[in-house]
């Protein structure tokens, strides 16, 4: 869900969980972010009937708050915060976790204790799936904060955010 669709109370995330899904025609909707807050807005939404995957780690909408794009999770005591910041996103319901850049030890560990599946996103080969985003793949982005990183993972192949940006 896009930032500020869900973070304002619960009642306004389940609207604006329902309106995606009918005007957009999902089947399920995403939030960023872990802690108790976010879990007790996944289980809102998911009480309400939509299906969530949670967003842990590295979550973009909140790279001003976290320092920009850097990895999560690189020490003992932030880890530990990653994971349970999932648990409490798989009790709140959630039918997945994304695992957006954190070290692969960190990735394989989450992905072991949880029993619902995770999606790496440059967090190494011990998650249950991996996905590449493509705006990172082409160079799509044109923000500041964009254009100054490309994860390491990622072989940048074009650049074609500053052609956008001139159209």
């Amino acid at each position: 869900m896009p930032l500020g669709s869900y973070e304002i109370n619960d009642d306004e995330a389940l609207r604006n969980a329902y309106k995606f899904l009918k005007e957009a025609c999902m089947d399920a909707v995403k939030i960023e972010g872990g802690g108790i807050k976010r879990a007790k807005t996944v289980k809102k939404i998911v009480d309400g009937g939509v299906a969530v995957l949670g967003h842990v780690g590295l979550t973009p909408q909140a790279i001003s708050v976290i320092g920009g794009f850097r990895a999560q999770g690189r020490t003992a005591v932030k880890a530990r915060s990653i994971l349970d910041d999932a648990l409490r996103l798989q009790d709140a319901g959630a039918f997945g976790v994304v695992l957006e850049c954190v070290p692969a030890p960190v990735a394989t560990a989450i992905t072991e204790t949880l029993e619902i599946p995770t999606i790496g996103i440059g967090a190494g080969p011990g998650t249950s799936g991996q996905v590449l985003v493509y705006h990172d793949l082409l160079g799509m982005l044109s923000h500041p904060h964009h254009k100054q990183f490309v994860p390491k993972f990622c072989k940048q192949y074009a650049n074609v955010g500053e052609n956008i940006m001139k159209g």
